[in-house]
């Protein structure tokens, strides 16, 4: 199915105003869950907008508008399928690559996204979102590593230390403890 250019203009249900928009969020919900029709959800949501002085939102904008919250979905969840089975494949001991790579794929889902034009104002605070808690998983990632490296370096030195105490004791030479604290550390000198 070819791409389509839309026209730039706003939907009627971008158009409601800001107390509008948990009626909105409502329906969306309503339309992920998928247990109720979409006329269903149509009417109620009209019942809602009328009690707050809003204009009702006709068939075809509501229609217009699932189908692109569909869209959208779908795209997410194929990125979260992508993502979920290279974690899997990839294993644990990869973590910090792993979350590089969720990280980038979802940013270039949102990108993708939005692009496309095809995504509303309670969209694009959904991807943002999405980036944003992408992001942050990346620098907690990045800390977690950062903090065990240091870990690891510490009990690294204060293994040499003590290799220097117990060498000294049994009256190894210079050489032979220099030896044992570059295979313990990791140095080839």
């Amino acid at each position: 199915m070819a791409d389509r250019v839309r026209r730039g203009r706003l939907s009627s249900i971008d158009l409601l105003p800001a107390d509008a928009d948990g009626i909105v969020q409502w329906a969306v919900a309503e339309l992920q869950s998928r247990e109720r029709t979409q006329l269903d959800i149509l009417v109620e949501m009209n019942g809602r907008l009328e009690e707050i002085g809003c204009d009702p939102i006709s068939p075809s904008a509501f229609n217009r508008y699932s189908t692109r919250l569909a869209a959208t979905t779908r795209r997410l969840q194929e990125t979260r399928d992508i993502a979920t089975a290279v974690t899997e494949r990839l294993g644990p001991d990869k973590a910090d690559d792993i979350t590089i790579m969720l990280v980038e794929m979802i940013k270039s889902s949102v990108y993708s996204i939005l692009e496309t034009g095809q995504v509303d104002t309670q969209g694009v605070m959904f991807l943002a979102n999405a980036l944003k808690s992408a992001l942050a998983t990346q620098k907690v990632s990045a800390d977690a590593r950062r903090s065990a490296e240091a870990e690891t370096r510490k009990k690294l030195d204060e293994a040499a230390k003590a290799v220097e105490v117990v060498a000294g004791e049994k009256g190894f030479s210079a050489e032979t403890v220099e030896a044992i604290k570059a295979r313990i550390l990791g140095v080839v000198g």
